[in-house]
C-alpha cells in the first residue's frame, strides 16, 4: 500500500513539474494535457516497446552484413562470392559489429528525439524489408547486387532529406495519402511474405528452403558440411536434419508464438536469446562458434560480453560519384523514398490512432510535422553509421497498449537502446537461426492487411495481388511497387476512359464496390503550419487548437482553477484518475 501511494505521489510530482507540462501529463495544467498519462506508465510503457522490438539490433544486422559492407571479394574468390573465404567472412564479421552500434545507437537517437520534440509514444529504427531489400538487391548478397554498399548509402543519405523537404511542403502526407488503398496495403503484405521468404533460407534464417536447378525453390534443412560443393544444394538424404534449424523452429517459432498468445511482453526477444544461449556454447553440435578461424574470432569478441564496439568499417563512407551506377542509384532512391512514404507514414497514422490522436476531420495526427522530420532527419544520420532506412515500428503499439501516450515512452525506449549499445558483443553473437523464424512471425503479422484489401473489385484486387506476388518471387519489393501501380493505372484508366467515350454505359458491374480514389486529400496540400506561417501568425508551430485552449484557459484565471485533484489518505493530493 505505501509504495502505490508513493507511486501516486511521484507521478503528481512529476506531472507538475517541467518535464510533466513539456510531455502534458495528466494534471500538468498543460491545456491540452492528455487524460490517463503517468509518470511510471510512461516508463513501464517504454520498456515494453524496447523490448518488443529489441530484436531488431541482431537481425538488422544479421541481414545488412549479409550485403558484404566495405569488404572486398577478391577476384578469385567471386565464383562462389566470397561464401568460403575466410580472410573476407571475418570482415564482414567485423562489419555485423558495426551495424549493431549502429543499428543500437540510431534507434536511441531518432527514439529519443521522437519523445522529446514530437511528444508522441513512436519507436523508431532501421526498418523491416527496407534492410532486406537494401541487402540483397540494392547491394546484393556479398555486393553482388546493382550498385556497391556505398553507393546505396549515399542513396539512403540523400533520401532523407529529400524526406525532410517534402515534410516540410507537405508532399510526403499527400502523397501518402494520394495513393490507392489497396496499394498501400499490399505493400505490407508483399514486405511481409519477402521477409518470410528470407527468413526460411540459409543466408539470415533457418535454412529450410534454397533456390534449386529443376524448380525456383526446394526444400532444404541440411547441415552445411552436407551441401553439394557442385550444385548448391542439400544432398537428398540430409534434408531436414539439420539441428540448427530444428532448434531455431521449436524454440525460436513455436516457443515464440505460444508466448504471444498468451501476450507475454518480449516475446519475440525471449525465443532468440533461448535458440542463441543454445548455440553459445563450442562443443555442441549446434554451436555458432565452430573450432575455426572465424569461429575463434567471433568466440573472442563475445566473451567481452559487455563493452562498446566503435563503428570502424561502416562509418561515413558514403561514395559520392555516381557516375557509374546512375540508372541503378536512381531506382534504388525512388524505392527507398516511395517504400518509405508507405511505411513510415502508415505506421505512425495507425500508432497515432492507436494512441487516440489522430484528427477525423483532416486524417493528420498531434505533431504530425515535427515526427516527419524527426524520421527524415534520422534516416541520413543512421545512413552515416552504415545502416538502411530508418523508420517508424509497428512494435511501438506494445507500449500504447501498456498506456503510453506521451513522447516520455518514446524517450524511455530510447535510453534502454542507449544502453544496448554497451552490449554489442551479446547481439553480433545471436545466430541466424535464432532470428529466421522472428522474420516469418514479423511477416505473417504484416500479412494481415490482405483481409481489408478490397478484394471484391478487380480494379482494386488484381493490382493488389500482384503486387504482393512479386515482391517475393523477384525477391525486389521494387518490382512489386512497380508491377501493382502500372496495372492499377492501367485497368482503371481503361475503365475511366470507356465510360466516358460511351456516356457511361460501359462500366464495370460492381464499380460501386471500388475504392474512391481522388488526389484531393481532407486538410488541403500544404500542412497546418505552412498555412498558419502564410497567414502571419507569429506562432505558427502550434495547433490551432492549442492556441485556442491556450487562450481560453488564461481567460480563466489561476492554475488552480483547471487542474481538479482529490485529498487522498494522509490528506495527500492525488490524480483524478487512477495512476496505476
Amino acid at each position: 500500500m505505501g509504495l502505490k501511494i508513493w507511486i501516486r505521489d511521484t507521478n503528481l510530482r512529476v506531472a507538475r513539474s517541467p518535464v510533466g507540462r513539456w510531455f502534458r501529463l495528466e494534471n500538468s495544467g498543460h491545456p491540452m494535457e492528455r487524460k490517463g498519462s503517468f509518470f511510471f506508465t510512461e516508463l513501464r510503457a517504454g520498456l515494453a516497446t524496447f523490448f518488443a522490438m529489441a530484436y531488431i539490433i541482431s537481425v538488422n544486422s544479421t541481414i545488412t552484413s549479409e550485403s558484404g559492407g566495405t569488404c572486398v571479394c577478391p577476384a578469385e574468390s567471386m565464383s562462389d562470392l566470397c561464401a568460403t573465404n575466410a580472410e573476407y567472412l571475418v570482415c564482414v564479421q567485423e562489419i555485423k559489429r558495426d551495424i549493431v552500434t549502429a543499428t543500437a545507437a540510431i534507434a536511441a537517437l531518432s527514439t529519443f528525439c521522437m519523445g522529446l520534440f514530437a511528444n508522441l509514444p513512436i519507436a523508431l529504427a532501421p526498418g523491416m524489408g527496407l534492410n532486406a531489400y537494401f541487402a540483397y538487391t540494392v547491394v546484393g548478397y556479398h555486393g553482388s547486387g546493382l550498385i556497391p554498399y556505398k553507393v546505396a548509402l549515399t542513396a539512403v543519405f540523400v533520401e532523407g532529406w529529400v524526406f525532410l523537404g517534402l515534410t516540410l511542403i507537405g508532399m510526403r502526407q499527400w502523397l501518402a495519402r494520394a495513393l490507392p488503398a489497396s496499394i498501400k496495403l499490399a505493400t505490407g503484405v508483399g514486405i511481409g511474405l519477402y521477409l518470410a521468404l528470407i527468413g526460411l533460407t540459409y543466408s539470415a534464417g533457418i535454412g529450410l528452403v534454397q533456390g534449386a536447378t529443376d524448380t525456383p525453390i526446394e526444400l532444404a534443412g541440411c547441415a552445411s558440411q552436407y551441401i553439394d560443393s557442385e550444385t548448391g544444394l542439400c544432398i537428398s538424404s540430409q534434408k531436414m536434419r539439420s539441428a540448427t534449424m530444428w532448434i531455431g523452429i521449436f524454440c525460436g517459432g513455436f516457443m515464440t508464438v505460444l508466448l504471444m498468445m498468451y501476450r507475454v511482453k518480449g516475446a519475440v526477444i525471449m525465443g532468440i536469446l533461448l535458440v542463441s544461449i543454445i548455440s553459445w556454447p563450442r562443443t555442441t553440435p549446434v554451436t555458432y562458434f565452430p573450432y575455426t578461424e572465424l569461429g575463434t574470432s567471433m568466440f573472442d569478441f563475445f566473451k567481452k560480453v559487455v563493452t562498446f564496439h566503435p563503428i570502424t568499417h561502416t562509418l561515413a563512407v558514403q561514395e559520392w560519384d555516381i557516375s557509374g551506377h546512375g540508372g541503378q542509384f536512381g531506382l534504388a532512391f525512388i524505392t527507398f523514398l516511395y517504400v518509405d512514404i508507405l511505411d513510415t507514414t502508415g505506421t505512425m497514422y495507425s500508432m497515432a490512432r492507436f494512441a487516440g490522436a489522430i484528427d477525423e476531420r483532416t486524417q493528420d495526427f498531434e505533431g504530425s510535422a515535427i515526427a516527419y522530420m524527426v524520421d527524415a532527419i534520422s534516416i541520413s544520420i543512421g545512413s552515416l553509421f552504415g545502416s538502411p532506412p530508418v523508420t517508424a515500428f509497428v512494435e511501438s503499439g506494445a507500449g500504447i497498449s501498456e498506456g503510453g501516450k506521451t513522447g516520455l515512452t518514446s524517450c524511455m525506449t530510447g535510453i534502454a537502446f542507449f544502453i544496448a549499445v554497451f552490449f554489442a558483443p551479446i547481439f553480433a553473437s545471436i545466430p541466424p537461426w535464432a532470428t529466421g523464424c522472428t522474420l516469418v512471425i514479423v511477416g505473417a503479422l504484416m500479412a494481415k492487411s490482405a483481409a481489408d484489401i478490397n478484394w471484391r473489385y478487380y480494379g482494386d484486387a488484381i493490382p493488389a495481388f500482384l503486387t504482393i506476388a512479386i515482391m517475393p518471387f523477384t525477391y525486389s519489393i521494387a518490382y512489386g511497387l512497380i508491377a501493382g501501380i502500372l496495372s492499377y493505372i492501367i485497368l482503371n484508366s481503361i475503365a475511366w476512359i470507356l465510360e466516358k467515350v460511351s456516356g457511361g454505359r460501359i462500366v464495370p458491374p460492381n464499380k460501386d464496390e471500388s475504392d474512391p480514389w481522388t488526389w484531393k486529400v481532407p486538410g488541403g496540400f500544404l500542412p497546418p503550419w505552412v498555412k498558419r506561417a502564410a497567414s502571419g501568425k507569429k506562432d505558427f508551430w502550434r495547433r490551432d487548437e492549442e492556441r485556442a485552449a491556450s487562450d481560453e484557459l488564461g481567460s480563466l484565471g489561476s492554475s488552480q482553477e483547471r487542474v481538479p485533484v482529490e485529498k487522498g489518505p494522509n490528506n495527500a493530493e492525488e490524480p483524478t484518475a487512477k495512476a496505476l
